[in-house]
């Protein structure tokens, strides 16, 4: 079995690492046009990197990494491993098979079908990628009259950035002229960026509360607190015995001072 993924890697990873390689190609109809531009625009770019169209065709192959588009590529191999001639000799004669298996059969229709529906809208855009597909459906549609690519283009607008530029009171566009919609639909969007950018750094350098570092205090639950011990009882001391006429004042409750001392 011919060991393709070898060599397509060696076009794909170990000489080119310069430049921002296009993303990898699914082989779906909408995302062809922009695949090929981009490995377009690398040839361009890098030109001096490849030393003849095949190697061209070798890098872009190297990107078809789905089952659908790897079964296309893995068939031209075949035919190079039975004939020892790879069948697509030139980058014109790729681009034009690339074109017929990969890119809508009617581009038109599918243009103006989505420019007359909603799908081309902006949501959540910005003004630059809403702007590069609004004008690629332009160009596939055929639209030409400034008036109707005005209207087109106000409506995929969020509806915030329409109303400011056809509510602006001094220097609105007027209703023909496509460039200067363009201009202000990306000067206000530039500017939400650019102010959103500084609130959320305001935010993230808002200081929190510092909480209170002091112990808490620890509930008197916790303690085992001892009762005080009871005062000692001392022992009563045990009277005089008292004989004769000391017994008699004693019983009768009354103490005579002048008594004579026991002796």
């Amino acid at each position: 079995m011919l060991d393709i993924s070898f060599k397509l890697n060696v076009y794909s990873t170990v000489r080119f690492r310069v430049l921002t390689s296009p993303p990898d190609f699914s082989g779906e109809q909408t995302s062809g046009r922009a695949f090929l531009n981009s490995c377009t625009l690398y040839l361009h770019l890098a030109l001096e990197q490849f030393s003849c169209d095949e190697e061209k065709i070798f890098w872009t192959l190297a990107f078809f990494k789905d089952r659908c588009v790897m079964r296309w590529s893995e068939n031209l191999f075949c035919q190079e491993a039975d004939t020892s001639i790879f069948p697509i000799q030139s980058w014109a004669d790729f681009e034009q098979q690339f074109w017929s298996q990969f890119f809508p059969v009617n581009i038109e229709a599918d243009a103006v079908n989505a420019l007359e529906g909603s799908v081309y809208y902006q949501e959540n855009q910005t003004v630059d990628n809403y702007l590069d597909s609004f004008l690629s459906l332009v160009s596939d549609a055929g639209y030409t009259d400034p008036r109707t690519l005005v209207v087109k283009f106000c409506r995929g607008l969020r509806t915030n950035i329409q109303s400011q530029i056809a509510t602006t009171p001094f220097g609105r566009p007027a209703d023909t002229d496509l460039e200067a919609w363009y201009a202000a639909a990306q000067r206000i969007d530039q500017a939400w960026l650019t102010n959103e950018a500084f609130q959320s750094t305001l935010r993230s350098t808002t200081t929190a509360p510092v909480c209170s570092t002091l112990p808490r205090p620890t509930p008197l639950s916790m303690f085992h607190l001892s009762q005080p011990a009871p005062p000692p009882v001392l022992p009563r001391p045990t009277p005089p015995v008292l004989s004769g006429r000391h017994a008699l004042h004693l019983s009768e409750g009354v103490i005579d001072a002048k008594s004579p001392a026991i002796s």
